[in-house]
């Protein structure tokens, strides 16, 4: 149901407030280049640090602005099972194709914990789930097993799964089948993703570069190894520079030297280091972004 390649959207911001003009740039650029979905509110839409009200406005004017052209998953996750509900709620309401839940942070549940967790969300919300796993974020690590007991839940049909453990994805494949989709949260190892199994990525580079990420996916639907790893290999040292400081750090700078938003975050992230910020100009030269 959700395969391909799917941005993991910045919040763009001025004066602190959600820039709208910034935002709708951001997403026609997306479309424009061929992405398969759009995810705001994630890790990279800085969902830390958004108030409940800021979260809806821009979830909500994010699924006006792509007005139903492509998927939108809207994140949704919280570390309160009864906030990732009434989030996912939201979300359904005004209209995103499915919701994404990272694995509740800083309370560490237990297995059952988690399976808890999201089986209350996806009874309780008629809506598509996609959980999303990131232990080096979270401090809580959802093993294979979880997802696989997870994957009998019918509304239950995608992990996003951010560990760059190729091992662990072959298992959670091997485990899960068809039942749900394998989606890469890790941009550099999304081609040898795909080869175990996976299909798509929630991607940050996406943000700047769209078209290649695409790419390297149609190629190797289209079963053309040569083209899909001539991408992977151009991306990567955008992909390891994007991840020099704390995302979304980095792809904000990015998107700010391509002139399409501002380089505003919100506090405590602080702007990327000035010995940085030239070898990351560089990649992006390299691949006539700027």
């Amino acid at each position: 149901m959700f395969e391909g390649v799917f941005s993991a959207l910045i919040t763009p911001f001025t004066n602190g407030r959600l820039d709208r003009d910034a935002m709708a740039k951001l997403v026609e650029y997306q479309l424009e280049q061929g992405i398969t979905g759009v995810v705001p509110c994630g890790t990279t839409g800085e969902s830390a640090t958004l108030t409940h009200e800021e979260h809806k406005e821009v979830v909500r004017f994010c699924v006006e602005l792509v007005a139903g052209r492509v998927p939108v998953i809207a994140g949704a996750g919280s570390n309160a099972t009864a906030e990732s509900i009434e989030l996912s709620r939201f979300a359904k309401d005004v209209g995103a194709d499915a919701a994404l839940l990272i694995t509740p942070y800083y309370n560490k549940p237990t297995q059952q914990g988690l399976y808890q967790h999201y089986k209350s969300v996806a009874d309780a919300v008629d809506l598509p789930i996609i959980l999303y796993n990131v232990p080096g974020r979270t401090a809580i690590d959802m093993q294979a097993s979880t997802v696989g007991r997870l994957a009998q839940v019918a509304n239950i049909v995608a992990i996003k799964e951010a560990t760059a453990d190729m091992e662990r994805a072959s298992i959670i494949h091997k485990q899960c089948g068809d039942k749900i989709t394998l989606i890469s949260g890790d941009d550099a190892t999304f081609l040898p993703f795909l080869s175990v199994g996976g299909g798509g990525v929630i991607s940050v580079v996406a943000n700047i570069a769209p078209k290649s990420m695409v790419a390297l996916w149609q190629a190797f639907k289209n079963g053309d190894w040569a083209t899909a790893h001539r991408h992977h290999q151009e991306l990567l040292d955008l992909n390891g520079l994007l991840f020099c400081e704390s995302n979304p750090i980095p792809i904000k700078a990015a998107i700010s030297m391509m002139g399409l938003c501002g380089p505003e975050l919100r506090m405590p992230l602080t702007q990327l280091g000035e010995e940085n910020r030239e070898p990351l100009r560089q990649a992006l030269a390299e691949l006539n972004l700027v």
